[in-house]
């Protein structure tokens, strides 16, 4: 029976200014093998030794060394690994140099032979090369998707409240989290502005939330919008400020951002392309209401009224005084470039409402899940040309997150989320977001954007089988490496075994599981399972692994969510990530997938 392990926390190498540096935690490790076995104490009586099983190349692997190299040969020419490279991991392009590169930092990395020595694998180098993450990932890591259409045909990384640090309540508010944002590849910002006299603060209002200024956030939004990408921001406002402020904000907005600050001369019908609008910033909310007019219109009622000299020197001031606030208020509503707000009518009527201009609704989560019973084609419709921001309720206090494909399956393009907090809803919007490189943008499939007679219905259940994907997943390796020998079990090695998740249209949601291999750092399985998809472009292939535990909950050992339609063919390393989506740094599993 294994010991609880709520109390016996690993040190892994992602945890910071905690524990001893790298090599006394490597001295550590090394103390806790003898002889090539793990010691575990068994109730201070006595010791239990476990054998280190040595990792070696699954069946298939050799199969394949052998396949593509001569016969009876041990080693893979360049020549080889490039048709390889084309054959097996249809990975066309690959050039003579490709492979040559790969060779050169593999024997490196594993001999510490300078590259003019070698210019050829063994199977064991093989291997090493099939499990390098960098070399042989699961995904492309470049932009390729077509940047050049409407900002409307593209999910758009979202962020909710993005200055919170914590939860909805009571947390502090800070420019950290939204340097941490932009960092991880988010492209909306959202800011709350609250008045406080004569400044401008962000905080989620009406609640005991500590504020930031909103020129701290500028500021910060200006240093790290581009780190990650060099597509747009758009910074979405909650603007409850007086117009006097509001001619401050603008007034901040334009000195911050200066000529990255993007704004048209009209309003838009039609949004500019991600490609036109990079290193550009622009503002997204409501534009200040219309009360100018209604001033307007009473001052001049008030000049037919008989004023003495008195009264006109003063009205002669008051109307300074409105034209300076009209004029700064005129400059915010100018700077907006995506103009939002809540229809004059229902929800219903606003989506099938036709306008020249184009512009941004918001809805709650509720709000979406409601409407798509009974109007889920408008919404798909709405969104082909506007954009539909779609956020957390407002009983979220943890700030927790809803199940995103609700959105994405009707085309919301901002799907707003909780970027402070960690699970599995926040696991699928990492993995959505991987796509195209990780830039933040993910183009929208041809389903959700083509013409109105071939709409994508999203309550359609009887489509047809597009293509199945198959999935093997061979071993995993690392976690002896990232984790304290007893963080799993303090009497013996884990029994790691992996869930493996289909996420998409509900005809598409399936569940697998491998069988549990006990008492091993380095678990093979071996195990295939078929996944087939109906709307392939909108699934998300979400993998688990989990330690098997009988007297209490199944420990965790890492995760990783990857885009469907993104995964390339062949044998792929996949590196693991924590509960806060933190990439292990030597935690992966070698799997193969195939389409057919």
């Amino acid at each position: 029976m294994k010991k609880s392990k709520k109390s016996q926390k690993g040190v892994t190498s992602n945890d910071k200014n905690k524990g001893m540096g790298k090599e006394k935690e490597r001295e550590k490790k090394s103390s806790s093998l003898e002889s090539g076995s793990y010691n575990y104490k068994m109730f201070s009586f006595f010791n239990r030794k476990f054998k280190i099983n040595e990792v070696e190349p699954p069946s298939d692997v050799n199969k394949a060394f052998s396949l593509f190299t001569d016969e009876g040969s041990t080693h893979m020419t360049a020549e080889q690994l490039r048709r390889f490279m084309s054959v097996h991991q249809c990975e066309v392009s690959t050039r003579l140099e490709d492979a040559q590169n790969i060779i050169e930092q593999v024997v490196n990395r594993r001999h510490h032979i300078t590259k003019f020595a070698r210019h050829t694998l063994n199977v064991e180098d093989f291997f090493h090369f099939l499990l390098s993450d960098d070399l042989n990932g699961p995904i492309r890591t470049q932009v390729h998707h077509d940047m050049s259409a409407p900002l409307s045909h593209y999910f758009i990384y979202t962020g909710h409240n993005s200055y919170l640090t914590g939860n909805q309540l009571s947390s502090d508010c800070s420019e950290v989290p939204i340097i941490k944002a932009l960092q991880n590849g988010v492209r909306v910002i959202e800011l709350d502005l609250w008045p406080s006299k004569d400044e401008i603060l962000v905080l989620h209002g009406r609640t005991l939330t500590t504020p930031v200024s909103f020129i701290q956030c500028l500021t910060s939004i200006k240093e790290y919008a581009f780190v990650s990408s060099p597509y747009p921001v758009i910074i979405t406002l909650e603007d409850h400020l007086t117009p006097e402020l509001q001619a401050k904000a603008a007034d901040m907005i334009t000195q911050t951002f200066e000529t990255m600050l993007y704004y048209p001369e009209s309003d838009l019908t039609e949004f500019p392309s991600p490609e036109s609008l990079k290193y550009r910033i622009m503002i997204s909310t409501k534009p200040p209401k219309e009360y100018l007019e209604v001033r307007s219109k009473d001052a001049s009622e008030d000049e037919s009224s008989p004023k003495d000299d008195s009264d006109a020197s003063e009205s002669d001031q008051e109307d300074e005084d409105f034209k300076s606030l009209q004029a700064g208020v005129s400059g915010y509503k100018r700077l907006i470039t995506i103009h939002a707000g809540k229809p004059k009518g229902s929800l219903k009527t606003a989506l099938k409402e036709v306008t020249d201009q184009v512009r941004r609704l918001s809805l709650s989560e509720h709000q979406l899940e409601k409407l798509a019973g009974s109007h889920g084609l408008d919404i798909v419709r709405f969104t082909q040309r506007n954009i539909l921001r779609v956020y957390p309720k407002g009983t979220r206090f943890t700030s927790s997150n809803y199940k995103p494909t609700i959105g994405w399956m009707h085309g919301a393009q901002m799907v707003a989320f909780n970027m402070q907090g960690y699970g599995k809803s926040l696991w699928l919007m990492h993995g959505m977001f991987r796509a195209n490189g990780g830039c933040g943008y993910v183009i929208k499939p041809d389903i959700l954007t083509r013409s109105a007679d071939e709409l994508f219905d999203p309550k359609a259940t009887l489509l047809p089988v597009q293509k199945t994907l198959k999935v093997k997943i061979y071993m995993g390796d690392g976690w002896r490496l990232d984790f304290k020998h007893t963080h799993f079990d303090a009497y013996s090695p884990p029994d790691f075994y992996t869930k493996i998740f289909i996420v998409g249209v509900p005809a598409d949601e399936a569940k697998k599981k491998t069988k549990i291999i006990e008492d091993d750092w380095c678990p093979v399985w071996d195990e295939e399972f078929s996944f087939p998809l109906t709307v392939p472009e909108l699934a998300l292939l979400r993998i688990e692994v989990r330690e098997y535990d009988i007297s209490e909950k199944d420990d965790f050992g890492g995760q990783t969510c990857l885009p469907v339609p993104e995964l390339r063919t062949g044998f792929r390393s996949v590196p693991l990530h924590d509960k806060k989506g933190v990439k292990h740094k030597n935690v992966r599993l070698l799997m193969r997938f195939e389409f057919v």
